[in-house]
This record gives C-alpha cells, sequence and structure tokens, in this order.
C-alpha cells in the first residue's frame, strides 16, 4: 500500500503562483510513475502533468511551459511538487496525485483546492 497526502493549495491571484505538494509513504519502492490530476467543478478529472522514476515528465497543453513538475525521493517519502506559474482562472480544481506500481494499481490522494480569483 502507498498512502499520500497532498497540501499546499489555496487562493491565489489571476498570473500568480502556488506550488503544491504530495508525501508518497508506505511501499514506496512499488512507485514506476507518479502524477497530478485536477478536476475543475461540473468537469470530468483531467491528467495533467506525470514523472517516472527516471525522471521523464510529461505535460497536458493546457499547462504546457506555466507548470513544473519534480519530485524528491528520501528512504522512507517521496515528495512530489507541482510548481504552478501564470494561473489562470481556468486553473481552479481539487489537484490530486497518483502513484502508479508496474502492474497499473494506482494509489490516490485525497486531493488539495485551488482557487484562482481576483
Amino acid at each position: 500500500q502507498v498512502q499520500l497526502v497532498e497540501s499546499g493549495g489555496g487562493l491565489v491571484q489571476p498570473g500568480g503562483s502556488l506550488t503544491l505538494s504530495c508525501a508518497a509513504s508506505g511501499n514506496i519502492n512499488s512507485i514506476y510513475v507518479m502524477g497530478w490530476y485536477r478536476q475543475a467543478p461540473g468537469k470530468r478529472r483531467e491528467l495533467i502533468t506525470t514523472i517516472t522514476n527516471g525522471g521523464n515528465t510529461n505535460y497536458a497543453e493546457s499547462v504546457k511551459g506555466r507548470f513544473t513538475i519534480s519530485r524528491n525521493n528520501t528512504k522512507t517519502t517521496v515528495y512530489l511538487y507541482l510548481h504552478m506559474n501564470s494561473l489562470k482562472p481556468e486553473d481552479t480544481a481539487v489537484y490530486s496525485c497518483q502513484a502508479r506500481r508496474v502492474d497499473s494499481t494506482a494509489y490516490w490522494g485525497k486531493g488539495t483546492p485551488v482557487t484562482v480569483s481576483s
């Protein structure tokens, strides 16, 4: 089992920046890829970025050039970050991190809300 806890959400003005964090603990050696998803009110959940154990990253077109994913591994915890710049009102959503094993088993955090508004 892998436990994920997100933090860092909040209210930010358009054009501002915010960094989200996700701490993964438990059987972290089983993790192959981690990512950030978001779900805006009334919309489907959207995959926005992933990072593999090897450091390969992918981004959705909607966030490319504005968001950056990174990770930092310790012996007991994997820390996943989402650095968000040039935020827009349409970035408002609940952001969740996911960890996936090679066998595609997925673990989820509960999410952290981000509101972009003046």
